[in-house]
């Protein structure tokens, strides 16, 4: 078996975790930091939510377009930042009717086709990460370096990194978002396996593979978009929480 025709997943699922660790940390630094300045926990959600409202909002817009889309009846529509009983933060809902789980999956999925989209055309045609790819290529680490001191120079930089990180930074589907995805997922698999016992195997491998494989590539490079923008703001959000827990001589614990 050629391991490379599945490359693309392996990128997939490392940028991925990359990902979601940097964006976990980052989130738990920003309200770390938040909470230290203002000393109120109601104030430091609402200027966490008031960060990343950008992309709530289209987190949000997309399940409810997705849902009108499919036919399926909304309810309640709300961009105000919620704690739940477990602790976590819920910045914005969507009510939607209970309907099949192929349906249900797809509106849950809403989001991330829309901000992964978002992300990819930010990251690549407004940023211009592209170009670093490129100089690395090019150059080694010089011209990946040369690259990275250009970017902010380009016109409006700043506003398309802050849009890049507020969009990539909510797409993730919640657990509620993710409800759909199990049955949908055994329903796949179970039709992929039952093509494999009629002998179709050799014939996906072929002409279903490599398409997936490029796919999954693309998802990739979307993770790893949303990972650079990340961890360019994490280290100095993690500075200034130090700075601060050593001045006020308060550290914040379970964030």
């Amino acid at each position: 078996m050629n391991l490379s025709a599945f490359d693309g997943l392996l990128w997939f699922l490392a940028c991925l975790a990359a990902f979601i660790f940097a964006q976990r940390r980052l989130h738990q630094n920003l309200q770390a930091v938040f909470l230290l300045l203002t000393r109120h926990p109601a104030v430091t959600i609402g200027l966490f939510s008031l960060l990343l409202f950008p992309g709530v909002l289209l987190h949000e817009l997309s399940h409810y377009l997705m849902a009108r889309l499919l036919g399926v009846r909304t309810g309640r529509f709300s961009l105000l930042p919620t704690v739940l009983g477990d602790g976590t933060v819920r910045l914005g809902f969507v009510e939607t009717a209970k309907v099949d789980f192929g349906r249900d999956a797809l509106i849950g999925m809403a989001p991330l086709l829309t901000g992964g989209a978002l992300t990819a055309y930010l990251g690549i045609e407004r940023l211009g990460f592209l170009y670093l790819a490129e100089g690395f290529g090019r150059a080694g680490l010089a011209g990946f370096w040369e690259g990275v001191v250009a970017l902010p120079q380009q016109s409006d930089f700043w506003l398309w990194f802050y849009l890049t990180l507020s969009v990539s930074s909510t797409m993730l589907p919640s657990a509620s978002d993710r409800r759909g995805w199990l049955p949908l997922g055994l329903t796949v698999v179970g039709m992929v396996l039952l093509a494999v016992l009629a002998g179709a195997g050799p014939w996906m491998l072929a002409n279903l593979a490599p398409g997936l494989n490029q796919v999954l590539r693309a998802l990739a490079v979307v993770w790893a978009i949303s990972l650079v923008v990340h961890l360019v703001l994490l280290l100095p959000v993690w500075g200034v929480r130090r700075v601060l827990e050593r001045l006020t001589g308060v550290r914040v614990q379970g964030l």
